[in-house]
């Protein structure tokens, strides 16, 4: 099975995205405040989930915006063993694509891996 149902897209999102979102239907709404190197904005916008992908958009005022998305896959590797693949696009702008793209790419590696511990963690069986 490599999709992922409503509810588990949710999980996702929601570990994705923390705590200040609000969920209507398919859209997740939120603010996040991440840094990119030395910008640091809150960021409002809104994730639409469908069809085993996550897009989002944000703006963040002065500090630009950000669009993007990923296609989220599961494999089941043996009974007790599941591996998660992503692919992911994003687009920035204003300041956040002066950047450059090393410093953006880092900060979305790092964002990912965060993500991926948080949501092992969640899934992970109790011991």
């Amino acid at each position: 099975m490599n999709g992922f149902s409503d509810a588990q897209l949710r999980i996702i999102a929601r570990d994705f995205v923390g705590p200040g979102m609000t969920l209507s239907g398919s859209d997740v709404r939120a603010t996040v405040v991440p840094r990119v190197g030395p910008v640091k904005a809150a960021f409002s916008g809104k994730e639409t989930l469908a069809d085993n992908r996550i897009i989002g958009e944000g703006a963040g005022g002065v500090a630009g915006f950000a669009k993007g998305g990923a296609k989220v896959r599961r494999e089941e590797e043996s009974p007790d063993v599941t591996i998660l693949r992503d692919e992911t696009e994003a687009q920035t702008g204003g300041k956040l694509a002066q950047l450059g793209s090393r410093l953006i790419d880092s900060t979305s590696r790092k964002l990912a891996a965060n993500f991926f511990e948080n949501f092992a963690t969640l899934v992970a069986p109790s011991s």
